[in-house]
C-alpha cells in the first residue's frame, strides 16, 4: 500500500485478507468483507432471538421491533405480489434484513460497508434475477415469453418494443446492483472527504464541515434504510412479474 493511501476516500473500501485460503486455483480467503457479512448475520440473529425470546401479549421494545419488521415485509409482499407471494416471505425478509444490517453496520466508524462493493450487490441481484426467471419459467412454461410482448400494441410496433422489453429485462440485475452500490459508496466517500476537511481546518474553522458531517450522517442512515427498502421492493415487483406476468 502506498504511503498516505490510508487517508484516501477510497481506502475504506479496500479488501484485506484475514485468513489466506485457497481451494485449487481459487482464492477463497476470509477477508474483512467476509468478516462484516458474518457480523451482520450474527447481529440479525441476536436481534431476532432477543425479540422473540419472551413472546408477550403486550410486547416489549425488542419484541415490538421484531414484529414491526415482520409486519413491514409481510405488508410489502401482500401489496406488491398478493397473498400468493407470502410463500416467498422467508427469502424476502432475509434479503431485507441482510442489506439493512450491512448498510447500518457500515455507518459505524472504522467498520466496513459490504454493500459498497459492486461484486456483493451484483451477486445478490443476479441471484434474484435467476431465481425470479426460473420461477416464471416453471410456473408458465413457454408462456413466460409472453412477458416480453406488450398487450394491445400493433404488430408493427412489436418489432421495436419486443427487443426493448428483452433488453430492459436483462439489465435488471445491473440497475438493481448499481443503485445500492453507488448510493452506499458515494455517501461514505463524502463522509470521508468532509471528515478530512475537519482535520485540515482544525478546531477554529472546522466546525462548519463538522456540522455538515452530522447532517450528512443522519441523511446517510436514512439512505441506508431507504436503499434496503428499494432493493427489496424491486425484488417483490420482479417476483410479481414472474408470478402474474405483468408489465
Amino acid at each position: 500500500m502506498a504511503q498516505g493511501s490510508g487517508h484516501s476516500p477510497m481506502a475504506q473500501f479496500e479488501i484485506h485478507k484475514i485468513v489466506d485460503m485457497k481451494i485449487g486455483n481459487f482464492d477463497v480467503s476470509f477477508t474483512n468483507s467476509s468478516l462484516w457479512m458474518v457480523i451482520a448475520v450474527v447481529t440479525i440473529l441476536i436481534f431476532l432471538l432477543i425479540g422473540t425470546r419472551k413472546r408477550q401479549l403486550i410486547p416489549g421494545r425488542w419484541q415490538s421491533m421484531v414484529e414491526l419488521s415482520y409486519e413491514f415485509i409481510a405488508s410489502m409482499i401482500r401489496e406488491n405480489i398478493g397473498t400468493e407471494g407470502l410463500r416467498y416471505f422467508p427469502f424476502i425478509f432475509t434479503l431485507f434484513m441482510f442489506i439493512l444490517f450491512c448498510n447500518l453496520l457500515g455507518m459505524i466508524p472504522f467498520s466496513f460497508t459490504v454493500t459498497s462493493h459492486i461484486i456483493v450487490t451484483f451477486s445478490l441481484a443476479m441471484a434474484i434475477f435467476m431465481g425470479v426467471t426460473l420461477i416464471g419459467i416453471i410456473r408458465h412454461g413457454f408462456s413466460f415469453l409472453g412477458f416480453f410482448v406488450p398487450k394491445g400494441v400493433p404488430f408493427v410496433l412489436l418489432i421495436l418494443l419486443v427487443p426493448i422489453e428483452i433488453l430492459s429485462y436483462f439489465t435488471r440485475p445491473i440497475s438493481l446492483s448499481l443503485r445500492l452500490f453507488a448510493n452506499m459508496m458515494a455517501g461514505h466517500m463524502m463522509l470521508k472527504v468532509f471528515g478530512g476537511f475537519v482535520v485540515m481546518l482544525g478546531i477554529f474553522w472546522g466546525w462548519a464541515p463538522l456540522l455538515f458531517i452530522v447532517g450528512l450522517t443522519t441523511l446517510e442512515v436514512g439512505i441506508a434504510i431507504l436503499q434496503a427498502y428499494v432493493f427489496t421492493i424491486l425484488t417483490c415487483i420482479y417476483l410479481n412479474d414472474a408470478i402474474h406476468l405483468h408489465h
